[in-house]
This record gives C-alpha cells, structure tokens and sequence, in this order.
C-alpha cells in the first residue's frame, strides 16, 4: 500500500528537515517487510490570499487534485480522534489486507481545511488536544508510521 503525505506548507532547511527525513528513511526501510510502501510526500504551496476562508479554499483544491483515486483520505485535525500506537497500526493494517492502493495523511495549513476536504475524510485524527506546528506534526506522523511498521513486523522498537 503505498502512503502519500500531503502537508500545506514546506519544511525548511533546519533540524526538523534532517529529522523528518531520517524518519521517512526509517518508515521506507521497515515498510517494505509489511506492506507499506512508496512514501511519497507532497508539499502544497501556502496560499497568498488575503482572505482566511480562500485560503483554506486554495489550499484544499490544491490538496484534493493530488489524491489518488481509491486511497484512504486521513485528514490531522487538533479535534480528530486520538489513537494509541497499536490502534494506529491496526488501521494501516486493516487498509494494507482490504488491498487499499493508497493511504493519503493530509496536513492542512494554518488557517486549516475547507470543510468540503474534511468531509471527504474517512478518518481525522488529532496528535492530542493540543495545537502544533506543521512541522511537527509531519515528524510525529512520520514516526508513528515508522512505529506503526515496527508494531506490524513484530520489530521491538515499540514496547507499549
């Protein structure tokens, strides 16, 4: 099943470019023993508008015309359910054996999603009550799909 990650926004260069990336490493390393394959992340450009609401119109055109057809759309949103590690990888689990062509993770922009995009998802989930930055919501999803892997390869990185 291949896994798209579409983030509103890019991550500069820095720390969390260089952590990001060891994780996408990672997640494609362990990926290929469970299914999960071909991570792909795509970087939408901010809108400019001037207007909150165009924005998250802009942003959530550019978002939808890069999914893929059939895939599993997962939008992460402050008010989303929140899974534990196991519960994470459950889900992939359940989309890798339903044979799923894709997996999309989509990370809004500040002013978030058009609620047209929203809706289309099949499931939100949040990383807590908690707001954060977009660029750590990229890392923290991308070692939850590492762990994910670990949890479904039996691999002793998760111990919970």
């Amino acid at each position: 099943m291949r896994i798209l990650i579409v983030a509103v926004g890019r991550l500069k260069q820095g720390s969390e470019r260089e952590l990001a990336a060891s994780y996408r490493k990672r997640v494609q390393s362990v990926g290929r023993a469970c299914g999960l394959r071909d991570l792909e992340i795509i970087e939408i450009r901010e809108s400019r508008a001037q207007d909150a609401e165009r924005r998250r119109i802009e942003e959530s055109i550019a978002v939808a015309n890069v999914l893929p057809e059939g895939g599993i759309i997962v939008v992460l949103d402050e008010h989303g359910q929140s899974l534990d590690s196991a519960g994470f990888a459950g889900l992939l689990r359940e989309w890798r054996d339903e044979n799923r062509p894709a997996v999309c993770f989509i990370l809004g922009g500040a002013d978030g999603l058009a609620s047209s995009l929203r809706e289309r998802a099949n499931v939100t989930l949040a990383f807590g009550a908690a707001t954060w930055p977009h660029q750590l919501v990229r890392i923290m999803l991308l070692e939850q799909l590492y762990r994910a892997g670990t949890i479904l390869t039996g691999h002793p990185y998760h111990r919970g």
